[in-house]
């Protein structure tokens, strides 16, 4: 296995550059995925084996109430929808939203007193989510371009934050939790699916650029996202493994409150 360089500015372009191409597989109908053995393209699984990424993760009514193309955009190791336990009128931030899933279920959850954020740096998944969007018929969405190190939003802006299987693509996911709890009012809640690794993943894995891209070796050990997400403020941390998406590291549920 290569070992790259994986400088923050680095992943970023790496990330930036495959989730662009994922965007525009969705756009011509292929399907995409999060990580595994496949990488971003085509899903090519064993046959008996489970799929552990993509609209895989949601439930038939879900997709079924969306726009194709956001179902085969969804490059995630979750359904972070499912667990954030939205209500009417609150507003949501997706930290990278690429085709606009998680946006547009969350949009439905909270109504039109409510209104969720999508954020994300690709603009080719910013354009593919706005077409989602339209298809969809869903107002109270609101599309910002930008990186989650630094949330084009004020200070306690939002009452939700979610993530699907992004955090752990960043270069600096301590500060990318620390902006997650600047933009939360105060009793916010933090609601993600993340990969996380296991304490025993090997260098190799945790350096090679292509795993990186896919979700694999840029991901936190459970004790270390506790430890990010404490040392930004947050309380009732909670960490729970769903299914394993790889030989050293399994999708999780991560829950934490802002104060």
């Amino acid at each position: 296995m290569a070992e790259l360089s994986t400088s923050p500015d680095e992943i970023r372009d790496a990330v930036r550059s495959r989730y662009a191409a994922a965007a525009e597989q969705a756009t011509s109908g292929g399907d995409g995925c999060c990580g595994g053995t496949a990488g971003c393209g085509p899903t090519v699984l064993p046959e008996g084996e489970q799929a552990v990424f993509g609209q895989s993760q949601y439930s038939d009514a879900d997709r079924d109430a969306l726009p194709e193309a956001a179902s085969l955009a969804s490059l995630g190791c979750g359904n972070p929808t499912a667990v954030a336990a939205l209500n009417e009128g609150e507003a949501v931030l997706d930290l990278g939203s690429g085709g606009g899933i998680d946006v547009l279920l969350s949009a439905q959850r909270v109504g039109p007193t409510g209104k969720a954020y999508g954020l994300d740096m690709t603009d080719e998944m910013l354009a593919l989510a706005r077409a989602n969007q339209e298809k969809a018929g869903v107002e109270n969405v609101e599309w910002l371009k930008g990186t989650i190190e630094e949330v084009p939003l004020p200070d306690a802006s939002v009452d939700v934050v979610i993530s699907n299987c992004v955090i752990n693509l960043s270069g600096d996911k301590p500060r990318v939790i620390r902006e997650a709890a600047r933009v939360l009012r105060p009793g916010g809640r933090f609601a993600v699916s993340d990969v996380i690794a296991d304490p025993d993943m090997d260098e190799g894995t945790r350096r090679d650029m292509a795993q990186w891209t896919g979700c694999i070796a840029g991901a936190l050990t459970e004790a270390e996202f506790s430890h990010a997400l404490d040392a930004a403020g947050f309380v009732d941390i909670e960490i729970r493994e769903t299914h394993r998406v790889h030989e050293h590291a399994g999708s999780a549920i991560v829950r934490a409150r802002k104060p």
